[in-house]
């Protein structure tokens, strides 16, 4: 049963999903947009423990390193929350690679240190970014969604390639008849923009 109002995860995807509807532009934000948020945790380990918290010691690959309980953690976990709001399921999934994405990002960052890391994460990001302004202006011909609606974009973006693989690959839906419901949002909503892009030319 879909839920109403921020939690409303029909209007989410299918306001994502009308600017994601060509399948190589899906695919390039399968392959770019977790690697935008692996590399936005990254830098910012380096910022300072929120509210003087205690760090924490862990141990990968028999190598210690500390996680900060900084901004980066409060990201992942703004992110995490969200998602598990929005489908205890597959937000659960999307929860634990924000959780994997920010130890792993902590043990990089760790080792790299900021002088190494600030330089991969710009290249990283910005071919990362590349590619999906290509996927927008060659294959999908639309403005990326943040031209939009910024917050909505960049919160949406993660759990909407996770969905959209477990739809693809497994035919996860969080609830029966969730993907024909969107699917029409999406093509009313593409429909929409076409016949006000029709009238501004005209």
């Amino acid at each position: 049963m879909g839920k109403i109002g921020v939690l409303d995860l029909e209007k989410h995807f299918a306001f994502y999903g009308a600017y994601h509807s060509n399948p190589i532009n899906i695919a390039l934000h399968m392959l770019f947009v977790w690697p935008i948020f692996f590399t936005a945790l990254l830098i910012l380990y380096f910022t300072p423990s929120l509210f003087s918290l205690p760090h924490l010691v862990f141990s990968l690959f028999g190598n210690n390193f500390v996680l900060v309980l900084n901004f980066g953690f409060l990201l992942a976990l703004i992110y995490s929350v969200f998602y598990v709001c929005l489908d205890v399921k597959a937000g659960s999934l999307a929860a634990l690679l924000c959780a994997i994405c920010w130890v792993a990002s902590s043990f990089i960052a760790s080792r790299l240190g900021f002088s190494l890391a600030w330089k991969v994460v710009l290249v990283a990001q910005l071919l990362c970014w590349t590619g999906q302004f290509i996927g927008h202006g060659i294959f999908e011909k639309r403005a990326p969604a943040l031209l939009d609606n910024l917050v909505q974009a960049f919160l949406m973006a993660p759990f909407f390639v996770l969905l959209e693989a477990l739809q693809t690959f497994f035919g996860y839906e969080p609830y029966p008849g969730f993907h024909a419901i969107v699917q029409a949002k999406v093509e009313a909503e593409i429909n929409e923009w076409q016949d006000k892009k029709q009238k501004l030319i005209s």
